[in-house]
């Protein structure tokens, strides 16, 4: 596990990435904000990848997942409207750079992971660095029925399609952000709860995510 360092060199990488992001059209300045305060770098454990922790790419962090590219993050951050207090669902903790964001944000999280080894690093990592969340072990695909309604539900993993539990724990007038595809690629939808059973679709581009598996949690 890295010592907590977190020095001069990382901040101002940190402060190029935010010019970077602002560049490629990411204009939610608290967003820009809340990954400018995650050290991302303390989020890559392979060495090989540390020099490039900022740069604007994805890296594998083992069981197959990717920590997601820095503007995707943002992307979806910024998709969700977040305002400081609400209840966020996130599918998918993978590293908790983006559990990390929202915290960052003022959220109050709940995320789910598939894979036992990546919950339980994660947790570990995300106690270290002060980020307070509800971290679960279990399958994505049922949600977090007992810790609903949620204002916002974030799915950071290819969908093949909208999980209709997720949408039912979304508040009326909650957000969903998620990619759906069964393919290599996804399209990114954004999702509004209108009513008990009416939901707003948005498009918002395509993307390429490691796949969302039904049914399973993974030791």
């Amino acid at each position: 596990m890295q010592a907590l360092l977190d020095d001069y060199r990382h901040q101002g990488l940190r402060r190029k990435l935010v010019d970077l992001l602002r560049s490629k059209g990411i204009k939610d300045a608290a967003v820009l904000e809340a990954i400018n305060r995650v050290p991302r770098h303390l989020f890559i454990d392979d060495s090989a990848f540390l020099d490039l922790a900022y740069a604007d790419q994805a890296f594998p962090i083992g069981c197959g997942q990717t920590i997601s590219q820095p503007w995707t993050v943002a992307f979806q951050t910024q998709l969700l409207g977040l305002r400081k207090g609400e209840k966020v669902l996130e599918i998918g903790t993978g590293s908790g750079f983006q559990t990390a964001v929202l915290c960052a944000l003022g959220a109050r999280v709940v995320s789910i992971e598939r894979h036992k080894p990546l919950h339980l690093a994660t947790r570990s990592r995300l106690d270290r660095l002060g980020f307070k969340a509800n971290l679960i072990y279990g399958d994505g695909f049922k949600g977090a029925p007992t810790h609903a309604p949620f204002d916002k539900v974030l799915i950071t993993c290819g969908a093949p399609q909208v999980p209709s539990d997720l949408v039912l724990q979304l508040r009326v007038g909650g957000v969903m952000v998620i990619p759906v595809g069964s393919g290599a690629e996804q399209v990114m939808l954004r999702l509004t709860r209108t009513g008990p059973a009416e939901v707003q679709r948005e498009e918002h581009g395509v993307f390429s995510f490691v796949p969302m598996l039904a049914h399973k949690a993974e030791r």
